[in-house]
């Protein structure tokens, strides 16, 4: 029985489309993924600048409350001021409440550093929170390219099976049971043209025997060195020379 060869051919070319097709669909999944991890990092740093001013308040409102807490203690030492009866006990007091008012003074100046820090850290989450919205329009803008390529994809690799469903009919089973042998075992490419007396796929001179059987396409001839089925391509035709001007 006579080879097809061009059936063979489309069927390799309709197999390598789906392959590549399935493969860029199979790339989708990760590719969400990592937009989907970048939306979260983009979050996270806008989080974090939210919490970092909520520390700020927090330790902005413990200072304050130890301030509060020495000033009612200074305000005690000063009615005891007035109470004492011996100057050593005055003396003593008076220190007391210097040393208060410096505690006081120190943590004033901590309060003071706070505010000017919170002040940096809203700038920081405005800016984030810019970003974050930018990225966020930009996160989804790639979602719904991603999901117009998807369907096309789908769309097109659903043409290209049925294009292949229609084909297989078409070609002996034992040739084309043959052709997905190789198919798979050689990684997707079971068919190998001859070019210049050589396999292009291993670059291994054929025989001169089984080039003159190449040309009787009578039967599936294999490479010697890589096991894949060979075919000689059309030759393309030569364009014409133009004539000589006559004269």
């Amino acid at each position: 029985m006579d080879v097809d060869f061009e059936k063979l051919i489309e069927l390799q070319r309709l197999d390598t489309e789906i392959r590549h097709v399935q493969s860029l669909l199979d790339n989708i999944p990760s590719q969400l993924e990592a937009i989907d991890r970048q939306a979260e990092a983009s979050a996270q740093t806008l989080s974090q600048s939210r919490d970092k001013l909520a520390q700020n308040q927090k330790t902005r409102r413990e200072l304050e409350g130890e301030v509060k807490d020495i000033k009612s203690q200074v305000g005690k030492y000063k009615l005891q001021l007035n109470q004492v009866k011996t100057n050593r006990e005055y003396q003593a007091l008076l220190k007391e409440i210097e040393e208060n008012q410096q505690k006081i003074d120190k943590l004033e100046e901590a309060i003071i550093g706070e505010l000017l820090q919170a002040d940096d850290i809203e700038v920081e989450i405005r800016a984030a929170l810019e970003q974050s919205n930018r990225e966020k329009a930009s996160f989804q803008t790639e979602k719904e390219k991603m999901a117009k390529e998807k369907a096309r994809l789908e769309h097109d690799l659903e043409t290209l099976i049925k294009a292949k469903e229609a084909l297989l009919p078409l070609i002996p089973p034992d040739q084309a049971a043959l052709y997905h042998r190789i198919f798979d075992k050689k990684g997707g490419m079971a068919l190998s043209p001859v070019t210049d007396d050589f396999c292009t796929l291993c670059h291994v001179r054929i025989r001169p025997q089984m080039l003159s059987e190449l040309v009787e396409k009578n039967q599936l001839l294999l490479c010697e060195n890589c096991g894949r089925i060979l075919f000689r391509e059309k030759e393309k035709p030569k364009p014409e020379e133009d004539a000589p001007p006559g004269r």
